[in-house]
């Protein structure tokens, strides 16, 4: 598998970029730059990740597809379509958002996010996204979330058939779906069951991991590597098997250090496992 960082790092051109990338231990990128910048600018950092060796992993959005605010929803579905097209441009694994959420917060759990008409229109998004960018080297996808649908491998198969493109695959972030105490305490079995389940059509992962807090009631924590109890090693070793090139990225750290400190970490704990450019 190819490591990678959901972090720029600092930079002060493409190459620089690429280089620090590389400098880290990464083979794997997050494309650094947006549809709505200059063509200039795209085909610089596309050259800058092709000299260097470095696989394209994701094209994020990261907006609400599915915003309550009619003006916003459609700004959002074109940003998407965009990013959709940049992604198949610089040829991405995939392009990656979330499903979107039925409330204020772009991303944020709500009832409504599991209603009926929540599940028709996220079907309607993806295909229209799909239908419109006409995308051709990539795939569009969804990160699952523990408030938002795909929750778990079945229902992003049962999302597959009923999207119906052959362009929409799986973002893996099996941390994400780590919502329930049987998850969190069965995650081996979990993630052999989203490997045997998703399997060729996973495209991206992101790498993390759970910490079950000591308060009451439940408390699931997002943390980083290492400081959780997530058995990494054996989701990368799956996730693996499936490709040998599969992108594992690092996400969610606050500053640069934190990368270059867990980059570290993971390198030692996955020797073995993950490719150098």
């Amino acid at each position: 598998m190819r490591l990678g960082t959901s972090s720029p790092l600092w930079y002060a051109s493409a190459e620089e970029w690429a280089a620090n990338q590389v400098k880290l231990g990464c083979a794997a990128v997050v494309f650094p730059v947006q549809s709505n910048e200059p063509e200039s600018k795209i085909e610089e950092y596309k050259t800058a990740a092709d000299r260097a060796r470095l696989t394209i992993a994701e094209v994020g959005i990261w907006r609400n597809a599915l915003s309550p605010d009619p003006a916003e929803r459609k700004k959002n579905m074109d940003y998407c379509v965009e990013q959709c097209r940049l992604a198949d441009h610089v040829g991405a694994r995939c392009c990656v958002n979330v499903a979107g959420a039925f409330g204020p917060v772009w991303d944020g759990a709500y009832k409504e996010n599991f209603s009926s008409e929540a599940r028709k229109e996220t079907v309607s998004m993806v295909r229209e996204i799909i239908d419109r960018a006409n995308v051709k080297n990539t795939f569009f996808t969804l990160e699952p979330m523990p408030w938002m649908i795909p929750t778990g491998p079945d229902d992003y198969l049962k999302l597959i058939e009923e999207v119906d493109r052959d362009r929409f695959a799986v973002h893996m972030d099996v941390f994400n779906m780590i919502n329930s105490i049987d998850r969190y305490f069965n995650a081996e079995e979990f993630v052999d069951e989203c490997a045997e389940k998703l399997g060729t059509l996973i495209k991206s992962c992101h790498l993390k991991d759970v910490h079950l807090g000591e308060t009451f009631t439940v408390r699931l924590e997002e943390c980083a590597p290492g400081q959780g109890e997530f058995p990494i090693r054996h989701y990368v070793e799956r996730m693996n098997e499936i490709d040998p090139d599969m992108p594992m990225i690092l996400e969610h750290l606050k500053k640069d250090e934190d990368y270059f400190k867990y980059m570290d970490y993971l390198k030692e704990e996955l020797h073995g496992l993950y490719k150098t450019v």
